[in-house]
C-alpha cells in the first residue's frame, strides 16, 4: 500500500515537472533563432556573404598597393584582397584612405576589413581585432647622398641635427622614436613626400617599411642609398576588422593558414618583394 502511495506521489510530480520541461523547451526554441538572427546582424562575415561584396580599406605603400597606369590598383595587398574575396564567393570594392585615419573609417563602417600592411601593435589592439600574421615587415633607412653620405650606421642617425622624415600615422614613427630618439622627426601625409623632402636636402633620411627604401635607393642611386643593410625592427602584418566579431576573425585565421601552407602567400611576396617584374605596370 505504501509502496503504491509512494508510486502515485512520483506520478503526481512528474507530470508538472515534465509540462515545464516541454514549456521550456517550446520557448527556447524562438529564443535561439532570434539569437542566431541577432548574430547574423552582427557579424560582419554574414553582412559581406548576404551584401555579395568585401569592402577594403587600405592606403597605398609600394609594393603593397598602388595604382597602375590605367588607374587600377595593383600589388601585394591588392593580391591579397582579391583571392580573400574569390575564396568567400564575393566581389571586392576597394576603398583607398588615408593611413591616419583608417581605424576610424573601419569602425564607423565605411569597409569591412583593412588589408593595407598593418602591423599588430597593442595600441591598435584597443580599438580593433588582429588575425593572425599572414606576413612581417620591418623598418628601414634610405638616406641622402647630399646631407647623410657620412653617416653609415644607425647610431650615426641617432644624434641632434639629424633630420628624418616619416610618413604620419604609421609604425615607421613609433620606430623612429625608439631607436632614434635624438634626432629630429618630420611628418607628411604620404611617402612621396617624405622621398622628396631628403632629394630636396630638407631631411637626412626615410625611415619605412621595406622594401620602399631599398626600391627608392635603386631608382636613384646618384641621391640615395642604404646606410644600414638589414631592417632594424620586425612587424607582424595582419587583417584588422571590427571588435565583437569572432567568426569574422576565426575565418580569416583559417583562410591565411590554408594560403600559407598552400605556399601561395610566400609565392604572392616573392613577386612583388623581390623581383621588379610588375615595375612596368607602374612606370
Amino acid at each position: 500500500m505504501r509502496k503504491a502511495a509512494r508510486m502515485q506521489s512520483v506520478l503526481s510530480l512528474a507530470v508538472p515537472l515534465a509540462a515545464l520541461c516541454l514549456a521550456l523547451v517550446l520557448a527556447a526554441g524562438p529564443a535561439s533563432a532570434a539569437t542566431r538572427a541577432d548574430l547574423a546582424r552582427e557579424s560582419t562575415l554574414e553582412q559581406v556573404l548576404q551584401r555579395g561584396v568585401l569592402r577594403v580599406g587600405f592606403s597605398t605603400f609600394v609594393p603593397w598597393a598602388m595604382q597602375d597606369k590605367r588607374g587600377e590598383f595593383v600589388g601585394f595587398e591588392i593580391d591579397v584582397a582579391r583571392r580573400l574575396a574569390q575564396d568567400m564567393g564575393v566581389k571586392v570594392q576597394f576603398e583607398p584612405t588615408q593611413w591616419s585615419g583608417i581605424i576610424p573609417a573601419l569602425l564607423s563602417g565605411k569597409f569591412d576589413i583593412i588589408i593595407g600592411g598593418m602591423s599588430i601593435q597593442p595600441q591598435r589592439g584597443l580599438k580593433v581585432n588582429f588575425s593572425i600574421p599572414y606576413e612581417y615587415s620591418g623598418m628601414s633607412l634610405v638616406a641622402g647622398r647630399k646631407l647623410a653620405g657620412t653617416l653609415k650606421t644607425l647610431a650615426d642617425f641617432n644624434k641632434p641635427g639629424v633630420i628624418l622624415a616619416v610618413r604620419q600615422g604609421t609604425t615607421a614613427v613609433d620606430a623612429a622614436r625608439k631607436h632614434l630618439p635624438k634626432a629630429q622627426v618630420k611628418f607628411f601625409d604620404n611617402e612621396a613626400q617624405t622621398i622628396q623632402e631628403v632629394l630636396n636636402g630638407r631631411a637626412h633620411a626615410v625611415v619605412a617599411s621595406e622594401p620602399f627604401p631599398a626600391f627608392q635607393a635603386l631608382r636613384s642611386p646618384d641621391k640615395l642609398f642604404l646606410p644600414v643593410a638589414k631592417a632594424f625592427t620586425r612587424e607582424p602584418i595582419a587583417f584588422a576588422v571590427r571588435k565583437g566579431d569572432p567568426d569574422f576573425v576565426n575565418f580569416l585565421d583559417g583562410w591565411i593558414r590554408v594560403a600559407t601552407d598552400e605556399g601561395w602567400l610566400e609565392e604572392r611576396h616573392a613577386y612583388w618583394f623581390r623581383t621588379n617584374a610588375w615595375k612596368g605596370l607602374v612606370e
